[in-house]
């Protein structure tokens, strides 16, 4: 072979590998091409949950429980409580109470008075008295009370308690509780203190 061949050969595989690299780099190529991308991943927190705020507790309601009970004093108790549990919170009732007198299931009102009677007590105040939310309990029935429970309401001494019952006695029943009035003795300003503490029932 001659030194012309022999660079002709070289010649030739120089181009064929130039022509190799050329193809497998175009080969390459359209292969990345044709693959999609990874999709990135997303991770993804969760939106806290809102809570609804915890509602507030009521207040309890203070009751003075007096008369025949173990330990009188002022009793808190929860509001919905009624007569038998302020005398359970005073210790229970004496050995001498008279409950049969006694509406043990009247709920009570903040602020109210509950006496526990005696037996064979003479002219006891009322049971349940006072009182600031206004509940049937606090009320004073001007149509049917006893003088001793109106002596409850402020401005209201015997003379005027007396007064009441000769007015209801005469004139009948009171048909509302402004009528009040017309009893000697109580003028609109005794009527303003009293307003909130009387109802004019049958």
């Amino acid at each position: 072979m001659t030194e012309q061949d022999t660079a002709k050969n070289i010649s030739l595989l120089a181009l064929c590998s130039v022509l190799g690299l050329i193809a497998g780099g175009i080969i390459v190529y359209f292969s990345l091409r044709g693959q999609e991308p990874a999709a990135p991943i997303v991770v993804s927190t969760p939106l806290p949950t809102s809570t609804s705020a915890p509602s507030p507790t009521p207040a309890p309601i203070r009751v003075y429980v007096s008369g025949a009970v173990q330990n009188p004093a002022v009793c808190r108790l929860p509001r919905g409580s009624i007569v038998q549990d302020a005398i359970d919170a005073a210790g229970g009732p004496a050995s001498d109470a008279d409950l049969a007198c006694i509406n043990l299931a009247l709920e009570l009102q903040d602020q109210q008075h509950v006496h526990v009677p005696r037996e064979g007590e003479a002219n006891p105040p009322p049971v349940v008295s006072g009182g600031t939310a206004g509940g049937e309990g606090a009320l004073v029935n001007i149509n049917t009370a006893t003088a001793s429970e109106l002596e409850t309401l402020p401005g209201v001494g015997e003379v005027t308690a007396r007064r009441i019952i000769e007015y209801r006695e005469v004139n009948g029943p009171f048909e509302t509780i402004e009528e009040i009035q017309n009893v000697s003795g109580i003028g609109p300003k005794t009527f303003e203190g009293m307003r909130e503490l009387i109802v004019a029932g049958p």
